[in-house]
């Protein structure tokens, strides 16, 4: 019969030096296929793909068409124009960085061109905000050259 052994003591991860080496849950992880999209959002133009076959344009980006299966998809710059769907104002969200962006306006925007998009309004009361309102895109820088699409109340 073999003595039961104990347990090493658990051992804790040291602490990040400090609040910028924390990890960062907005920064997008781009790959071969999406480096476009990213290319694009960081100089200020929205991209979505479109469908040879069937026409129909469709976001997330996917490398084919999730209407009629088709590869032959391309990219295609986006107008920037949207109407708002749904939204919900988060007053708290404990992963860095949001934390301190609260409050801000999760959204759902379906864009010009067709495909609904997940999202963050910005520089609009949420009390101003309304189903059906028109909305342009503009970008978040969240580091030198990267960028996320946002949207804000649209002055036209």
């Amino acid at each position: 019969m073999t003595k039961p052994t104990s347990a090493p003591a658990p051992t804790s991860a040291p602490a990040p030096a400090s609040a910028s080496a924390a990890a960062r849950f907005d920064l997008p992880e781009p790959d071969a296929f999406t480096a476009p999209y990213w290319s694009a959002a960081a100089e200020g133009r929205l991209l979505i793909r479109r469908c040879g076959a069937c026409g129909r344009p469709h976001h997330y980006p996917r490398e084919f068409c999730p209407h009629c299966w088709s590869e032959d998809v391309a990219w295609e710059q986006a107008s920037g124009r949207a109407t708002l769907y749904t939204w919900s104002v988060v007053h708290r969200n404990d992963l860095p960085p949001f934390g301190e962006r609260v409050p801000y306006v999760a959204a759902v925007v379906d864009l010009a061109e067709g495909p609904r998009l997940m999202t963050e309004v910005v520089e609009c009361p949420a009390d101003d905000l309304r189903i059906g309102m028109e909305l342009g895109v503009t970008f978040r820088e969240l580091t030198p050259g990267v960028s996320v699409p946002v949207f804000r109340a649209d002055a036209a």
